[in-house]
């Protein structure tokens, strides 16, 4: 009997098992489908979903770890085809590609969707991309092993993962969708979901240079329409009806992510907000400030404005990313005693940020 009863439960389980490796089927029974156009048709001997300007998502998807599989054919055109995973409301972990950015280093992406935005600019580099060349006018397999707090990418069935990466969010399990290429469009095929398999091999994730004395905390307001910025006669009583509390702190020794503490796409007016910090200051002097921010910025040293800058993607050429750095600076008049340095940071889209320094601190306390 119990041999009877141990060979059943071995015959459940790779039959399940065996169900995982199937593809599942693409249609409106399996998938919501959320596009300006798509259609099912065969494409080089799949059956494939073509898919513009979309997404579709996995229906009733509860996925915490295990293995994701797709084949996908693509366009050498501008676009970011990829993977949202465990993703809860406006929360997910996410791998996307870029094909007009084939064999450059920053031809794909893994990110995080955190309240709704991807801070490409903040999470950029060799730790979270890679260079590779994709192929044209035929089939490319993508395979994402996800396991507790470790996800790696494996292209075109390579035998070593092509990107190792610590996931952004805390495991907790969540939906299954598939985003287009954009107006260009691309196709889709045999895409699996096995949540048995998630053995994570030669994890390495990369490293990420820091920036030395970087602030490490700030002080966040609520968010307000940036436009009650240009009244400067009126910028104390913006200052004076905010509502604080809230505090970020310095990501990868690089900068404070806003979004993880406030939801720039939330029915609610405003896309704006203060970053605060305390200086206190032994005597009256001059200091040097340096400091990166996304998208735009205003400086309020002891409510007055003292600079305004914007660090958006595309404002200074065609080419221009918009990432985060210390590519600004301003010299600071403090005064004796307690300064209180206010940046008011607004936010499009690519990473709510906020970074700064001084490079001498000699006769201060940031607070």
């Amino acid at each position: 009997m119990y041999k009877t009863l141990a060979s059943f439960s071995l015959f459940l389980f790779f039959y399940i098992n065996g169900l995982a490796q199937k593809p599942i089927s693409l249609d409106t029974i399996n998938w919501n489908i959320n596009a300006k156009s798509y259609v099912l048709e065969p494409l080089k001997g799949k059956d494939a979903i073509y898919l513009q300007a979309g997404s579709i998502a996995l229906k009733d998807a509860s996925f915490l770890n295990g293995t994701i599989e797709y084949d996908i054919y693509m366009k050498e055109t501008r676009g970011f085809p990829g993977v949202y995973f465990r993703t809860n409301g406006s929360n997910s972990e996410q791998f996307y590609i870029r094909p007009h950015q084939s064999g450059n280093p920053d031809a794909n992406q893994a990110i995080g969707l955190i309240n709704g935005i991807s801070a490409w600019q903040l999470y950029f580099g060799p730790k979270y991309s890679f260079p590779y060349k994709y192929p044209v006018d035929e089939w490319m397999h993508v395979k994402i092993v996800v396991d507790g707090d470790k996800a790696q990418v494996y292209l075109d069935n390579a035998d070593k993962p092509n990107l190792s990466w610590k996931l952004f969010h805390e495991a907790k399990s969540g939906g299954v969708s598939f985003t287009g290429g954009g107006v260009s469009g691309m196709h889709l095929a045999n895409i699996k979901i096995n949540s048995n398999t998630h053995n994570i091999k030669n994890f390495n994730p990369g490293e990420r240079k820091q920036i030395e004395g970087a602030i490490s905390q700030w002080e966040i307001s609520d968010k307000f329409e940036e436009k009650l910025l240009n009244e400067t006669n009126a910028l104390r009583s913006v200052i004076a009806n905010r509502k604080w509390g809230d505090k970020i702190v310095l990501e990868e020794g690089v900068a404070a992510n806003i979004s993880r503490k406030v939801q720039l796409r939330n029915n609610q007016p405003g896309n704006t907000v203060f970053a605060k910090i305390t200086i206190t200051a032994t005597k009256d002097e001059t200091k040097l400030f340096e400091f990166g921010y996304s998208d735009r910025v205003v400086v309020i040293l002891n409510g007055q404005p003292i600079y305004k800058g914007n660090n958006g993607f595309r404002t200074r050429d065609y080419r221009y990313l918009g990432t985060i750095g210390l590519f600004d600076a301003v010299y600071l008049n403090l005064k004796k005693g307690k300064n209180t340095l206010l940046m008011a940071v607004s936010e499009n889209f690519g990473g709510w940020l906020i970074t700064g320094r001084f490079p001498n601190q000699n006769s201060l306390k940031v607070e």
